[in-house]
């Protein structure tokens, strides 16, 4: 029996067996079903607004309690063990078998964070199509402990105390007097020694150890066992959040830069996301706002870097109002300099629109009123939406809204799965809009 349910975005999960095999719906037993509505309504007790925009509890007659997902994905553990994989909704234009495709592409998406911690992930080789979320996590992280054994471990002066026959260091002599009263070869003295049992190891070691028990991949478990090879006469850490506080990276331990945000994750039960509360279930979640806004952006940098121009994200250079103080700042999440005084204005949406010029393609008001506020303050005619391609949009090419005074709002439609092809689609958009101002 799998004891994971994998799930994508905006699906309907249940757990009336009468409806078992209902292709609207994905069935988790009852005792597993209960449980994951309990950690929804811990954190929605907790007034954790984000999860709220996450999951929701409906129900619906006949078929009873329902729990839709959306906006965030990642994987949630449940206190026996059992896993709930959410993958975000992208479309190929083609079938994904076992969402390999889904996975390696998503893995690409988190990766482009500024907070990630991998650095050296190599998925070229990994059977990605027959691993669980949590094992691709738990390999991302013994890539980087491989890299750090290749370049060596560190090791670093640490001071001890010991009752020894030799004096070497400092003799503590009060010590000294308590213990070797009547052992006049001892001398109990306190010295530094140069040691590999510093914190930073001894936290990896100790999650190695825990991931040893809970990895299910025969291919993570044999790199585990390898790696606690180089890890032999490291002793494990007896207290995590006292070895923690222990930490800091500098330039004598850079190495470690990305290995400790991954072990306070597997060890402390911590996650990248800023969920938190009382309950013990681990959840491991990606708002997909932010993946998509810093995938479009780092692709966007290479894209236009390549003929001069300057990305920025998250400009806070305007404010909506000025008097009687600046107030209500505007942050679109891209700012594009084409030198000459031009600039580029974009806002990234994680939305999947419908082909319906009546219904405005599902883009909601609140999103054009911040552009044309954008619009209006940055003074550009060089503002744009970008929505993540699906089906229905796949054939669509650039949609353009025009006000009377001017404001011209462009949407593009971002083909995740091809970034670069489509971002270079966009430049040609971009030059070729420029073209239509002028004029």
């Amino acid at each position: 029996m799998k004891n994971f349910l994998e799930v994508k975005e905006f699906d309907s999960i249940i757990c009336n067996e009468d409806y078992k095999d209902d292709l609207r719906y994905k069935f988790l037993n009852k005792s597993i079903f209960d449980e994951f509505i309990n950690f929804i309504r811990t954190y929605s007790s907790e007034d954790n607004t984000d999860l709220l925009d996450f999951m929701k509890i409906s129900y619906k007659r006949n078929v009873g309690e329902i729990i839709n997902i959306r906006n965030y994905v990642g994987v949630i553990q449940m206190d026996n063990g059992y896993q709930i994989q959410i993958l975000p909704k992208i479309s190929f234009g083609r079938e994904d078998y076992n969402n390999e495709q889904t996975k390696r592409v998503f893995i690409k998406m988190i990766r482009s964070m500024n907070d990630f911690p991998s650095k050296v992930f190599d998925d070229a080789n990994l059977k990605v199509g027959s691993m669980n979320l949590y094992e691709i996590f738990i390999n991302m992280y013994l890539q980087e402990v491989r890299k750090l054994v290749k370049h060596g471990i560190k090791s670093s002066y640490i001071r001890k105390e010991q009752n020894s026959k030799f004096y070497k260091g400092k003799l503590l002599v009060n010590k000294n007097i308590n213990q070797n009263l009547i052992h006049k070869e001892r001398f109990y003295i306190e010295f530094d020694e140069y040691d590999v049992n510093r914190a930073e190891n001894r936290i990896i070691k100790s999650t190695l150890l825990k991931l040893q028990k809970i990895s299910n991949s025969s291919e993570n478990l044999k790199e585990i066992r390898k790696l606690l090879v180089s890890f032999g006469q490291i002793k494990e850490s007896i207290n995590y959040k006292k070895d923690f506080s222990k930490i800091v990276i500098d330039r004598s331990n850079r190495d470690y830069k990305t290995i400790i945000p991954w072990s306070k994750v597997f060890l402390m039960n911590k996650s990248f996301t800023t969920f938190s509360g009382k309950s013990t279930v681990k959840a491991l979640l990606f708002p997909m706002e932010k993946v998509f806004e810093a995938y479009v952006a780092k692709n966007l940098k290479k894209v236009l870097g390549k003929i001069g121009w300057e990305v920025s994200i998250q400009d806070r250079g305007y404010y909506l109002f000025d008097e009687p103080r600046k107030q209500f700042a505007l942050r679109p999440d891209i700012v594009v300099d084409c030198g000459n005084g031009r600039k580029i204005i974009m806002d990234t949406k994680w939305k999947h629109l419908f082909n319906n010029e009546r219904s405005n393609y599902g883009i909601s008001q609140t999103d054009m009123y911040q552009m044309y506020a954008y619009a209006k303050k940055y003074k550009t005619l060089d503002i744009w939406l970008l929505y993540p391609v699906n089906d229905e949009m796949r054939e669509c090419n650039s949609i353009f809204f025009r006000s009377d005074d001017g404001v011209r709002v462009g949407v593009f439609f971002v083909d995740i799965a091809c970034i670069e092809n489509s971002l270079l689609d966009l430049r040609l958009s971009l030059e070729e809009n420029k073209k239509i101002i002028i004029s």
